[in-house]
């Protein structure tokens, strides 16, 4: 199993703590030099008050960030967790993510999904409503750009006709696309668009929140990674998915009452049933319970040395 390090970029009002170039490039070079296989960031371009009042947190612009964190390193992989494509142009979206790849030597993960905040999609002048199919339609029209050739379609809010666009990602023929959210639809888009899924840990209460399915155990895991591979079976996709999605129940590094014993215990078992990567954060995004970029980069060499080490 590979780990994937949240940047806590997310905490603005910690600006010189997390938000400044040199605060991203030591945090990612620590990453790299620790052994993670990548970091990751998240997507708010302009969250409404009332989802901030309830636990709810900005976050900077991922293209952004993950250009600082490519300079400061060489290998480390760059994943947006999770850039809501439907959120803007899909020409717009490619040329990002293509212009961030071809950067940093083909290293970019799109981490994408549907999204969630109906006022966050009205404030952006994009439809909530048919978000879903907007996505599907976006990641096709996205893979015909990062071809480098010539296209001609028409779409929801857009048309082009012999347009192209350049330079083409690094990495090919595009980068892994991972898809993120629990419900069938999400998988079956993981399947039939994607390269990787992000279920998330989701009680029933969050999961109406974030307007996904509930996954409360690793049975929930494992009983919709069955689907998805029944599904793979049906459309004929013969590419194992990877998947990212970290131990539940045991708490966070550094936080009381974590045991690595337990999380080694069940990352095995996730490991057994398919799960490849596991993103790590040591605080919900936003919440300021990591105060300083010391201790975030205490925790994450414990981590990696008291947990990551027994895997």
């Amino acid at each position: 199993m590979r780990f994937i390090l949240g940047l806590p970029t997310d905490e603005v009002e910690r600006h010189e703590e997390f938000g400044t170039t040199e605060a991203v490039a030591e945090m990612a070079r620590a990453a790299e030099s620790l052994g993670y296989e990548g970091v990751f960031v998240t997507d708010h371009p302009i969250p409404p008050e009332k989802f901030l009042q309830r636990g709810g947190h900005h976050a900077l612009e991922p293209t952004v960030v993950l250009a600082v964190a490519a300079t400061a390193t060489t290998r480390l992989r760059l994943m947006t967790n999770l850039y809501i494509v439907g959120y803007r142009n899909p020409f717009l979206a490619a040329k990002a993510i293509a212009s961030l790849d071809s950067l940093s030597g083909g290293r970019v993960i799109l981490g994408t999904g549907a999204g969630y905040l109906e006022p966050e999609f009205r404030a952006l002048g994009t439809s909530f409503d048919t978000r879903n199919e907007r996505l599907d339609e976006s990641l096709d029209v996205m893979k015909r750009v990062w071809s480098g050739e010539t296209i001609d379609v028409t779409g929801e809010g857009f048309e082009a006709h012999g347009h192209v666009a350049l330079p083409r990602p690094a990495r090919r023929p595009h980068p892994p696309v991972w898809i993120g959210g629990n419900t069938r639809r999400a998988l079956r888009r993981a399947v039939e668009h994607g390269d990787g899924w992000i279920p998330m840990p989701a009680p029933k209460a969050f999961a109406r929140f974030v307007r996904s399915a509930p996954l409360e155990s690793l049975d929930d895991l494992q009983a919709r990674l069955e689907y998805a591979r029944s599904h793979a079976a049906q459309v004929g996709r013969t590419a194992p998915l990877d998947v990212m999605f970290g131990p539940i129940g045991v708490g966070s590094y550094g936080a009381p009452g974590f045991e690595a014993s337990a999380y080694v215990e069940q990352a095995g078992r996730l490991r057994e049933i398919g799960v490849t990567y596991a993103g790590v954060s040591f605080a919900l995004p936003g919440s300021g319970a990591v105060q300083s970029r010391a201790r975030f980069l205490d925790l994450a060499a414990g981590f990696m040395h008291d947990v990551a080490s027994q895997l």
